[in-house]
């Protein structure tokens, strides 16, 4: 029976220690999450306090608050999983706390019954009878042995029923420690979901009011409707150049290029020759790595069809639009790639640079520091963020492959 408890505590301990090292990785990564999340949430409230209590509704104040909550929602979820953390933390130290209480217990009983042993045979009379006992000197001198290995193993049981004490004195401490976080992570998760329900409240009216003034609503979207367009015929304008060009080169007799191009797997709309596929690859191989446009920006409208809440209106978001503060912030490029074209769209400029037959496209800026043929290389200042109709900042971000609209915002790395 003693065997199976013994065999038991040793699984135990086994299991007990796998587990207790994983909580550990585990709140390193929740760290990192809420920390990410925090400085998003930090960079999207000065947004949203330049919005608050604007006289005039717009797409651009609810997209901010919308884009807020979410991040609060997400920082409420990431408390959660603290929270989890916490507890499972909590009840795998009891764990180990049951598990070194058991463990002492059997060195406090095998250490007695050693004491009650040495305390019936302590007179050195026994001790020298043991040894002149002896059979011949060799034999003394196991017996010799035997004694002073028996004194040590009574220090060693005494040192580990202390270094056993010791650690579950620690536990206990780790435990008081976790049960205050839990404390702490269950205040702010009040304090989170109390503000989730005020910006609710908010956003309601920002839609409420919306709702009242369709015909500014419709005109808001009929104008970002007309600069995408605008956007979008440029854009294809260019590619349809550069492919003309590309197509120009390739074909003419004797020319060295159409030697050094590849077989390429894919068709691509505009020829590309060894260098270019090359650098389309490296681009490719970097999905989800791309560092942001922007060093403090949120994405205050997604990519694709967003349905404007409370209405039966949408729109229709070619690439992503990353709110700033404030203008004058620098935009970078997002990988090494030739500056395909600058030109203006009405008020604003925008960027393009090609990348292989991958194009990303920079626009709304007030200015751009870069000209048209010129290499540029990934977090290069290529121009300044432009302004929004709220009075903070604005750029609208494309990313394409040959003339087909992605989602850059997975391709990008907070």
């Amino acid at each position: 029976m003693r065997k199976k408890i013994f065999i038991y505590l040793l699984l135990l301990g086994g299991l007990t220690g796998n587990l207790l090292a994983q909580p550990t990785q585990d709140k390193s990564q929740l760290e990192k999450e809420r920390a990410d999340i925090q400085k998003e949430l930090q960079e999207i409230q000065g947004m949203y306090n330049q919005v608050k209590g604007q006289t005039k509704q717009t797409l651009g104040q609810l997209n901010v608050l919308k884009r807020k909550m979410e991040l609060q929602e997400q920082y409420i979820n990431s408390i959660n999983k603290e929270l989890k953390s916490i507890d499972d933390d909590i009840y795998l130290s009891n764990v180990e706390i049951y598990r070194l209480q058991k463990q002492l217990d059997t060195l406090k009983s095998q250490y007695a019954r050693t004491v009650v042993y040495a305390y019936k045979n302590r007179s050195n009379y026994d001790y020298l009878n043991f040894i002149f006992s002896s059979g011949d000197f060799n034999d003394a001198l196991k017996r010799i042995a035997y004694l002073k290995s028996y004194r040590s193993y009574r220090e060693k049981q005494v040192n580990t029923i202390l270094e056993t004490q010791k650690l579950i004195a620690q536990r206990q401490k780790q435990q008081l420690g976790r049960k205050e976080q839990k404390n702490q992570a269950l205040e702010n998760q009040t304090k989170q979901v109390e503000e989730l329900a005020v910006q609710k409240k908010e956003k309601d009216v920002i839609v409420s009011q919306l709702k009242s003034k369709q015909k500014d609503l419709q005109g808001q979207i009929a104008e970002k409707r007309k600069r995408d367009a605008k956007l979008k015929n440029a854009i294809f304008a260019i590619i349809e150049r550069e492919r003309l060009k590309a197509v120009s080169v390739v074909t003419k007799p004797d020319n060295p290029v159409v030697k050094n191009k590849p077989v390429i797997k894919e068709k691509t709309y505009v020829p590309l020759n060894a260098n270019e596929t090359a650098l389309a690859e490296n681009f490719k191989s970097n999905y989800g790595r791309l560092p942001w446009p922007v060093d403090n920006g949120v994405v205050c409208s997604s990519f694709g069809v967003n349905k404007i809440e409370g209405t039966l209106l949408t729109e229709d978001n070619p690439g992503i639009t990353i709110c700033t503060q404030s203008t004058g912030v620098s935009v970078k490029s997002v990988f090494d790639g030739e500056i395909l074209s600058v030109f203006n769209l009405g008020d604003a400029m925008s960027v393009m640079i090609k990348h292989g037959n991958y194009y990303t496209i920079y626009s709304n800026l007030s200015s751009a520091s870069v000209a048209k043929g010129a290499m540029v290389k990934t977090g290069q200042v290529i121009g300044k963020v432009g302004a929004d109709e709220n009075g903070g900042g604005r750029l609208d971000f494309l990313l394409m492959i040959d003339k087909k609209n992605i989602n850059p915002q997975s391709w990008l790395h907070r």
